[in-house]
């Protein structure tokens, strides 16, 4: 990354250059007067500041302002090319890579990047070369990458920089090691919580101070915005709804407990759900791969959801009534204005939207219900590299 008041963490100056850049970024384009009222900064010293920033290249003077009357102040925005942030979204088998400019837009994005995660640092180089790669083939220079966003399944603390899924040493932090490789910030975070701060920035959310999400792929995960915040708990674990003891289904989850959500309303709890009926002699488009002894993934079942087929319908819908049962519960307690469905089965929407209703309405009390609104997933796939994207450059910026 290049030299900037970025790097200056102790200096004054660079506090306030940072609430200037953070005002641009919530609130749009300001005058001088207005910078120096928000900040409660003397009219020369925002003069002096706004300068640097213009000479670094952060910020750009877009000229006067179209107010009728007197004298017209200038105004000053954000410079969209003043550097860029890169998200990964990494998954077991493959990765997701979003670029977002200084404004945040996002300017380029690549799903499914062929990529196997290992617990070794030579699994860690590997990663880094093929960000390298993407980043290269995007005609950016790495050194106008501000800062690195990486999300991760399961456990991750933000604040030490450790996966507790993905361990590579007790030396090391997974954070720090990434920073040295990539030489640049890097943020590490939960695949869930990114992206419902994805969503929350870049998708569904439309000034909710609450909203819940709900990441329902192969496991089940979620995203807390409280009071308009991220929420991360007392150790930074919040958010672990799939291992909630619901479910009297006697089924042993992957954490080893028994009955956790995650048995029922999951990708995982599809797959189960339909190869189970597919054994006990159901009818589907897949028995003939069933009885030809051809392994059945989860991909199958949603191509032949999406073919109309009965056995894949209805264990979408047992799962979609399962999970509206969860986020009754979850209504009842948090109140939120909004609850997103995001993760790989959101694309099952339009039969699994009728079932959560359903059941919500069954679980949940009337007067906290009628209050929230269910929405699935706008940026689908693309939340979890978007969501890296924004709290990269949040949390660079002191925003968080």
């Amino acid at each position: 990354m290049k030299e900037s008041f970025l790097s200056k963490i102790d200096s004054k100056n660079s506090a306030l250059k940072k609430k200037i850049i953070g005002l641009c970024i919530n609130d749009g384009d300001f005058s001088i007067a207005e910078l120096s009222k928000e900040l409660n900064t003397s009219i020369p010293t925002i003069t002096k500041l706004v300068g640097e920033l213009i000479d670094e290249g952060f910020l750009e003077d877009l000229g006067k302002s179209g107010t009728s009357g007197g004298r017209r102040p200038s105004i000053f925005g954000l410079n969209s090319v003043a550097g860029y942030f890169v998200g990964t979204d990494i998954k077991r088998h493959h990765i997701s890579i979003a670029i977002a400019n200084f404004k945040g837009k996002i300017i380029d994005f690549q799903e499914d990047i062929p990529f196997t995660l290992e617990c070794s640092e030579t699994s860690a180089d590997e990663l880094c070369e093929r960000i390298r790669q993407y980043i290269r083939q995007a005609g950016i220079n790495s050194e106008d990458v501000l800062s690195y966003g990486f999300n991760l399944t399961g456990r991750v603390n933000h604040e030490t920089g450790y996966s507790f899924t993905y361990f590579i040493g007790e030396d090391k932090p997974l954070k720090t090691l990434l920073e040295e490789k990539m030489n640049a910030p890097v943020s590490i975070e939960n695949d869930s919580r990114a992206m419902a701060y994805g969503e929350y920035i870049c998708g569904m959310a439309n000034s909710e101070l609450n909203m819940l999400f709900l990441n329902l792929s192969w496991g089940l995960g979620m995203g807390m915005i409280l009071e308009g915040k991220l929420s991360y708990g007392k150790s930074g674990f919040s958010g672990e709804i799939g291992h909630f003891p619901l479910l009297d289904n006697g089924q042993i989850c992957q954490c080893g407990k028994i009955g956790c959500l995650e048995t029922g309303a999951s990708g995982s709890a599809a797959h189960r759900i339909f190869m189970d009926k597919l054994k006990a002699g159901k009818a589907s488009i897949l028995s003939e791969k069933f009885e030809r002894g051809e392994e059945i993934s989860l991909d199958d079942i949603l191509e032949a959801l999406n073919e109309e087929d009965i056995l894949a319908i209805e264990t979408i819908e047992e799962v979609g009534t399962t999970l509206g049962r969860a986020i009754a519960g979850l209504i009842n307690i948090f109140n939120p204005e909004l609850v997103v469905i995001g993760g790989k089965l959101a694309a099952a929407e339009e039969y699994m939207l009728l079932p959560v209703k359903s059941s919500i309405n069954k679980h949940s009390l009337n007067i906290v219900n009628k209050d929230t609104a269910i929405k699935f997933s706008e940026l689908g796939e693309k939340a979890g590299p978007i969501g890296a994207c924004m709290l990269s450059r949040s949390k660079l910026l002191g925003l968080l």
